[in-house]
């Protein structure tokens, strides 16, 4: 038995890129590869956050961020990352995480961690409404 003295830390998931709570009652479950994901840039701080474009990635079906420039099947945003997703859990590096995505909802776009293209936000069009 383990009685040693452990410590864990929560982080605060930041929502307020989402225009209204219309679609957050039905998430899609998927898995992120998270070598898909940069560091610096989509989890800065070990988790993933909430708000990022996602692509599916052709090959393995999980999801990665949208990329336009990819070729992998991210270049398609397809939806949003709903809650943020820890990638460096007990410090440990994952290397998938499972997440839930957001592909009917309203979107503030300012508020977004990442910009989306003119192209993403073509592909989502009619589903997810930037305001």
């Amino acid at each position: 038995m383990d009685l040693s003295l452990k410590t864990e830390s929560f982080t605060q998931d930041r929502r307020d890129w989402l225009g209204s709570a219309h679609g957050t009652d039905a998430p899609v479950s998927i898995t992120l590869d998270v070598s898909k994901f940069t560091a610096g840039t989509h989890y800065p701080d070990g988790y993933i956050k909430s708000g990022i474009p996602l692509g599916k990635v052709t090959t393995g079906g999980k999801y990665g961020p949208y990329d336009d420039a990819a070729s992998d099947g991210r270049q398609t945003l397809v939806g949003f990352l709903f809650t943020a997703q820890d990638v460096n859990a007990r410090g440990v590096a994952s290397t998938s995480a499972v997440g839930s995505m957001l592909i009917h909802c309203f979107i503030r776009e300012a508020k977004l961690p990442v910009a989306v293209d003119a192209a993403g936000k073509a592909d989502v069009a009619g589903r997810i409404i930037f305001v």
